[in-house]
């Protein structure tokens, strides 16, 4: 009843305020701006653009507005404050709590839940850790061994596990092999979707296939978006298992259009906004997209050429862009092939 009386009086004034009428149709403005980071790689802490990566993949937003960065290269995970305010969480020059020397290799895929607690895909090591707000890191799940089985966090295994999604419940979701791995609050691996072969088959479960899967984003009732890279699509798998294509036609291409009459040139990162609107970081497209829940694609910012041009996003230019997340706000922020932390400010 609360809503609905928020609704009424709303539309009462704006009835009211020829002024109210015309900014709420106004048009909505994207503006892309360099958040951190510069155009020569490196390592450096330090605010804004005086900090510097060397090649931001995973991207994720927690609570308060700050952004997690998986630096691949340079084996760091980052992190940003919302005055861009970079600094370096944890990475290679510590030793995790399981004594296993460096702590990551090629990390990836990054999501934080509600408690501020971090989850890497730590590619090349084959495993799924978990670090605390203050930048303890702990293996989650994965022997360390290459491999799809399911079982026990200490015993299952992954193979270059990439991109990472949590839900409400604390599951955390990995993607790899073309396989959708599930793993439960208390570290037991499942597979929830997927052959392993290559394909773009829907259907429940092991009964579908992906292509070069990349990442995936969970909405606000517990539905899989998922990346699949290199079959040009967005697939959906929702709390049944069953596997759907959302939007793409599969063939290689920048159109807009609502299903299969749009089309992706290797979708790799997947964000989410307040109102369930999935945002792609698209490779290859050097652009950025968003697909409604109900499978309409547009283009958000980007003109399809390689460069790091900002202002308006239709004349905005990315260089591969690999991930993209949304914060409480509605700005989206982009790691961007330029070594840089993009900004997107969607505004009215």
């Amino acid at each position: 009843m609360k809503t609905q009386i928020t609704v009424v009086l709303g539309l009462a004034f704006l009835l009211g305020n020829a002024s109210c009428i015309k900014d709420f149709h106004k048009p909505t403005t994207v503006t892309v701006s360099t958040f951190a980071g510069q155009s020569i790689g490196g390592a450096s802490d330090g605010v804004g653009t005086s900090a510097s990566f060397n090649s931001p993949v995973g991207i994720a937003t927690d609570v308060a507005g700050n952004i997690y960065v998986t630096d691949n290269w340079t084996g760091l995970i980052r992190k940003i404050s919302p005055a861009a305010v970079v600094t370096t969480l944890a990475g290679n020059d510590k030793v995790d709590m399981d004594g296993r020397g460096p702590v990551f290799w090629y990390p990836s895929g990054i999501a934080v839940d509600a408690s501020g607690t971090i989850y890497v895909a730590d590619s090349h090591n084959n495993r799924i850790c978990k670090v605390s707000p203050e930048g303890v890191v702990t293996t989650f799940a994965g022997s360390g061994a290459q491999g799809t089985a399911d079982g026990p966090g200490a015993t299952a295994t992954f193979y270059n596990p990439g991109g990472l999604a949590l839900d409400a419940s604390g599951n955390v979701y990995v993607v790899h092999s073309n396989l959708v791995r599930k793993i439960s609050p208390e570290g037991v691996v499942t597979t929830l979707a997927g052959s392993g072969a290559a394909g773009s088959a829907d259907g429940k479960g092991t009964a579908a296939s992906f292509n070069g899967a990349s990442d995936m984003i969970v909405d606000a009732i517990g539905n899989l978006y998922v990346a699949d890279s290199h079959n040009n699509l967005i697939r959906k798998i929702n709390r049944g298992g069953v596997v759907s294509t959302l939007a793409g036609s599969g063939a290689k291409g920048a159109a807009d259009g609502k299903g299969a009459a749009a089309s992706f040139d290797t979708p790799f990162g997947l964000g989410i906004d307040a109102a369930g609107n999935i945002y792609v970081a698209d490779r290859l497209n050097n652009k950025i997209r968003k697909v409604t829940p109900q499978g309409v694609v547009t283009t958000v910012a980007g003109t399809g050429e390689f460069g790091s041009n900002n202002g308006p996003g239709a004349t905005a230019t990315f260089k591969t862009p690999t991930d993209v997340a949304a914060d409480n706000f509605g700005n989206l922020y982009v790691t961007d092939g330029n070594t840089m932390i993009r900004k997107i400010v969607i505004s009215r």
